[in-house]
């Protein structure tokens, strides 16, 4: 990260002490917008927003691309190592307010509002990955990307009602799915009926009811936050895997927002990748990747850590 003088870092300070700024700024994360359409987002005078707009942009936190006869000012990607990019990188982790969420709201609505005048395309170039159009989903991205998977045993660890199985029947010999809950794995049994080759087990995923080196893939997916001993649910994932085998796994990063978890059943704050990869190794795993993957656009922005390990 840039060091800086003593005036540097407090002219970062003073740049983003600023509710109006900051809001700006987690708004132009997510979508590129004018300063008209700024306006209308925040509900600020049209004088206001520009005055901050040119402030940020001062600070290269902002840059800027001609639409049509409009200016549209986005979040600069290359601002990472700057001291003004560097304190919003810490600040916008700890950012849970309903105001910001509106603003969010009220940009889509405003982004939605151009396609009278501009193709649905022009009007998202850019950040078309955060924006929805007929059959343009995550879900069918993943489906058309699954027809490229040959797997043999699965299991899949704290599974819920089997939404991973189902997309994962056609290309596996079997998927065994295990959870904690009876009720989850009775509404699993009812939804994936129609796969002979799915089985749900009700059981603790910190001690599985299967033989050693049972299954060729094991999927273990935002199952570590609701565990006290993560270490012992990789043991277990690790102990059932086939020599060659390969487990992932997704969890939550490390981040500081217990309160908002905790209505999610959440016992732990994530892990960082250090951590993960740590836990893997731990267990004589070959780690493949383990990196940051997706994070989420609003406030808190949490983040995915994903990591790939096999059984040599």
């Amino acid at each position: 990260m840039e060091t800086g003088s003593l005036d540097a870092l407090t002219q970062a300070c003073r740049l983003l002490a600023d509710g109006t700024r900051l809001r700006l700024l987690a708004v132009l994360e997510s979508d590129a917008l004018s300063v008209a359409e700024l306006t209308q987002v925040t509900g600020l005078a049209q004088s206001r927003v520009s005055s901050h707009v040119s402030k940020l942009r001062e600070a290269k936190l902002l840059t800027d691309a001609r639409l049509g006869s409009s200016t549209l000012y986005s979040f600069a990607p290359e601002i990472g190592d700057s001291l003004p990019g560097a304190l919003w990188a810490a600040l916008k982790t700890r950012l849970d307010d309903d105001q910001i969420g509106a603003d969010l709201e009220r940009a889509r609505e405003v982004i939605r509002s151009r396609h009278a005048t501009l193709s649905w395309a022009d009007s998202v170039a850019g950040r078309m990955e955060l924006h929805y159009s007929p059959g343009r989903t995550w879900e069918a991205t993943a489906r058309a990307l699954i027809e490229l998977l040959e797997l043999g045993d699965v299991l899949d660890i704290a599974s819920g009602d089997g939404v991973l199985a189902e997309l994962l029947a056609d290309h596996a010999e079997s998927v065994t799915c295990v959870d904690l809950s009876r009720n989850v794995v009775q509404a699993g049994c009812r939804r994936l009926a129609h796969h002979p080759n799915v089985r749900f087990e009700q059981a603790d995923m910190h001690a599985l009811p299967f033989e050693d080196a049972a299954f060729s893939v094991v999927f273990c997916m935002h199952a570590l936050t609701y565990s006290t001993d993560p270490q012992q649910v990789l043991s277990e994932a690790a102990r059932v895997l086939k020599p060659g085998g390969t487990l992932v796994v997704a969890t939550l990063a490390q981040h500081e927002h217990a309160a908002t978890t905790r209505a999610y059943d959440h016992v732990n704050q994530g892990f960082s990748e250090a951590a993960l990869r740590s836990l893997l190794e731990t267990q004589e795993l070959r780690v493949v990747s383990c990196r940051s993957g997706s994070r989420e656009q609003r406030p808190p922005y949490f983040q995915v850590v994903i990591a790939v390990a096999r059984r040599d």
